[in-house]
């Protein structure tokens, strides 16, 4: 039923004005004209998008929250440093980081966090 239905990842933000510099300039998202200020959207790949809302508390998750798929992770991680973003090196039995890259054999993943902590990945498959 969904198979041909893009998907969206819908994440918290304490601060609005914050997460639209870090989506749009930091990632290079862009952002989609909308008629109101709450939430945000940015166009991704594959008619997929982001949907950022204002929520006090901010992020309650400890997972990743939505993946970019990417054809070279060293050079997309290279390109986002160069931006200001910090990747985190997760300790996983059996798998080591090379350069903050999970290497999966036919997969690999880096991870870091948005400026509210929600966690995001880049995956190369």
């Amino acid at each position: 039923m969904l198979t041909n239905s893009p998907v969206s990842a819908i994440l918290p933000t304490t601060d609005l004005g914050r997460a639209r510099d870090f989506y749009q300039n930091k990632l290079g998202l862009t952002a989609t004209a909308v008629p109101f200020d709450d939430p945000l959207m940015f166009e991704a790949g594959n008619k997929t998008v982001l949907v950022v809302y204002h929520r006090p508390e901010g992020t309650k998750a400890e997972h990743t929250v939505a993946g970019f798929m990417v054809t070279n992770i060293e050079d997309q991680i290279a390109e986002l440093k160069t931006k200001g973003v910090v990747f985190e090196d997760y300790d996983m039995p059996g798998f080591n980081h090379i350069n903050h890259v999970m290497d999966y054999g036919n997969v690999k993943s880096a991870w870091f966090k948005d400026p509210d902590g929600n966690i995001l990945a880049i995956n190369q498959l």
